[in-house]
């Protein structure tokens, strides 16, 4: 009960953790709740969640990923941030009252963000006002019955519950603006506002997206003397930032509003792909094997199934083991930062700047360090428009002219088979967009995409060998069968 000259504590929050990245955004969140004074009692059976939760709050305070360990043994860890102490135990080995007072929680109460693990052992030493998220196992996920016994904890409770369009409000708040109008969405789980004369992204990380990624590339973009937008404000644990509005110049949109523009644009496009060549202080992962193999096998597991044909575990072998043989020698390469959706959609004419910095820069942020043809291919064989005719050619010799260190022949060998692995997966990611998250109308690109696939692998035998076999063509029923089953 609360104290007498108290209001009534809120009432305590249930919330369902359907994965594991639900358990580290609830944690993520919390951080940025979470001052000095204040403590969270973690209560759940072995195997619950607990540590989980706790890991998640103090990576996300330490601003790092480095491993979290779980105190089991040494009962307390003790971390540093910018702004105060956390002190993480786990009292589940404790034997008895006396062992309590060595581990000088009750000076951390006082002095440290607490997280305790089986707070039943703490007695009388138990304080007064505390979050209280008692977890437990729900199907294959997690719940979390989040409660308050004081004051202090009642008003990070209260925050806890907040809407996600009240977080996104204070956001902008803090930042100084008041309003917000959303900008159409994308394919992905991000939504886009503008917000005076700028643009704020949400990008929940409890749905599959993380702004952390996005904010390093851009740091590495504009050390380049590229225009990614600037970021104005971040709260990179909750998903939010407030970005430069690059303005309205897409390529996409001026190349069909004048036709006339399209040479010089796409020229402008390539000749800034050779000023992303990798460099020491990249902090990003490499396109490698795994990654080309896993997105490539989008194509079976979601493009196969919606279009009627049954897939094996025998023919996704066979798949991976023609990807794998195919891919091994462009697998290997590290010369370049990937942006990896480096297309007309993405891109945005900047005409009063000098250099490469006149073709702004959007949605990089899965970039990876890997093949230089890749984004070349994502420019030249483009989902949602067609270039003409002649021009990619012409700007794939243009590239070539300019990396004079590339053999000609290798490279649009490699070129196409960039292309063939990049258009099968998204032959697979717009299926999953369609039957996964009731997004029919990405159906009507596919056959452009189908096209671009075709061409690409028309020189490679074991790509073409195995798709001409086993892979269902987008024809004009099959598309129509999908649109009526899926939309909804």
């Amino acid at each position: 009960m609360p104290p007498n000259n108290m209001t009534a504590l809120p009432p305590a929050l249930m919330l369902h953790l359907p994965d594991a990245r639900a358990t580290d955004a609830l944690g993520m969140r919390l951080s940025t709740l979470l001052t000095t004074g204040d403590c969270v009692l973690l209560e759940g059976d072995l195997g619950a969640g607990k540590s989980t939760l706790a890991r998640a709050i103090i990576q996300t305070a330490l601003k790092s990923n480095e491993p979290v360990p779980s105190p089991t043994f040494t009962l307390t860890a003790h971390y540093e941030t910018e702004s105060t102490f956390y002190v993480h135990a786990d009292l589940y080995r404790m034997s008895g009252p006396e062992e309590l007072e060595e581990t000088g929680l009750d000076e951390a109460f006082q002095e440290a963000v607490t997280l305790v693990e089986w707070p039943d052992r703490l007695g009388d030493s138990r304080p007064v006002d505390a979050l209280m998220i008692e977890m437990a196992i729900d199907g294959e996920g997690r719940k979390a019955q989040v409660s308050a016994s004081g004051e202090r904890s009642a008003a990070i409770l209260s925050a806890l519950g907040q809407s996600r369009e009240k977080q996104l409000s204070d956001f902008l708040a803090k930042a100084g603006f008041d309003e917000a109008t959303a900008v159409p969405g994308d394919a992905s789980n991000r939504r886009y506002f503008h917000t005076g004369p700028h643009i704020a992204m949400d990008a929940p990380y409890a749905k599959g997206e993380d702004v952390r990624p996005f904010v390093a590339v851009t740091e590495m973009l504009r050390q380049r003397g590229l225009s990614a937008p600037d970021i104005l404000a971040a709260n990179e644990a909750n998903g939010f930032l407030l970005l430069e509005n690059l303005g309205e110049g897409l390529f996409a949109r001026l190349c069909e509003a004048d036709p006339g523009q399209e040479s010089a644009l796409y020229t402008a496009a390539v000749d800034l792909l050779h000023g992303l060549g990798t460099q020491e202080t990249d902090r990003v992962p490499n396109y490698d094997m795994a990654v080309l193999e896993r997105e490539v096998m989008l194509l079976t597991d979601w493009w196969c199934p919606a279009a009627g044909m049954t897939v094996s575990d025998d023919m996704r072998a066979e798949w991976a083991g023609v990807v794998h043989e195919a891919m091994a020698g462009v697998a290997e390469d590290r010369s370049a930062l990937v942006l990896r959706d480096y297309h007309a959609e993405n891109l945005l004419w900047l005409p009063e700047r000098q250099g490469n910095a006149r073709v702004g820069l959007l949605d990089y942020q899965d970039a990876l360090i890997g093949h230089p043809a890749y984004d070349l291919v994502s420019l030249l064989e483009d989902a949602r428009r067609d270039v003409s005719p002649g021009l990619a050619e012409a700007m794939i010799a243009r590239f070539l002219e300019r990396r004079g260190d590339l053999d000609g022949s290798t490279f649009r060998r490699e070129y196409d088979l960039l292309g063939a692995q990049r258009n099968a997966k998204i032959v697979g990611i717009f299926a999953r967009l369609c039957v996964r998250d009731s997004k029919p109308r990405y159906l009507s690109m596919i056959p452009r995409v189908w096209a671009h696939l075709m061409r690409d692998i028309r020189d490679l035998s074991g790509l073409r060998g195995f798709i001409e076999r086993h892979v269902p063509a987008p024809d004009d029923d099959v598309l129509a069968r999908m649109k009526a089953e899926y939309a909804r």
